[in-house]
């Protein structure tokens, strides 16, 4: 989003591209930061959240999905100011959840004892009978399991694959340690947020005339 100088940053936004947001906004654009947006003036952080958000939108990878395959994503951009800082909040916290590192994984858990050593990785969906209740089971061996991840966040696709199994498998052999348990339970945590805010934008897209018309 910035281009680097000697002396000082400068957001890499081409003047036509924020003289047309501008316009359909009716705001002014300031060089650092988020901006004022109470104030409708807005800064380049502000846009690249709103642009992270569109980009998260199931209706925008399923609308543009033979364009993805071929080039790089263009940014619908919106005419609604409400819509466009609710999109922005939403990204706002996509951003964290991805770059840095914010999910809480406290909801899953690591309860057995063991050799902590990846030798397999498979998935058992929850179980809602019997004595042995539990929402979703990952083992890594015949003796331990991460507990607490449901099968929608299990199957969640990024790039071509689940990274919920990917990043274990890599690790086939590896004797997991503290902080690869906690960064494993944050990665699930963060999937399983990041479908929820997914389906909150596309949510927020309807509530505001739907594709295309929110973006006009």
């Amino acid at each position: 989003m910035r281009e680097e100088s000697e002396e000082k940053r400068r957001p890499n936004f081409s003047a036509e591209f924020i003289k047309d947001l501008c316009e359909r906004l009716k705001v002014t654009f300031v060089l650092e930061g988020l901006g004022k947006p109470s104030k409708r003036i807005i800064g380049p952080e502000i846009i690249f959240n709103y642009a992270y958000a569109v980009f998260h939108s199931p209706g925008y990878r399923e609308r543009y999905a033979e364009f993805l395959r071929t080039g790089f994503p263009r940014l619908p951009l919106t005419s609604d100011y409400t819509l466009f800082k609710k999109l922005a909040a939403f990204g706002a916290e996509l951003v964290d959840l991805h770059a840095r590192n914010q999910a809480d994984g406290s909801a899953i858990s690591f309860p057995i004892k063991g050799s902590n050593e990846i030798e397999e990785v498979r998935y058992q969906p929850p179980q809602t009978h019997g004595n042995d209740r539990h929402s979703g089971r990952v083992w890594i061996n015949k003796q331990q399991y991460f507990e607490g991840i449901a099968p929608l966040v299990w199957n969640f696709p990024i790039g071509g694959y689940q990274p919920a199994e990917r990043w274990l498998k890599d690790r086939k052999g590896r004797t997991l340690s503290y902080e690869d348990k906690e960064t494993y339970m944050r990665i699930v945590a963060a999937l399983a947020e990041t479908r929820r805010l997914m389906s909150e934008i596309e949510k927020t897209i309807h509530e505001h005339h739907g594709w295309p018309k929110a973006f006009k």
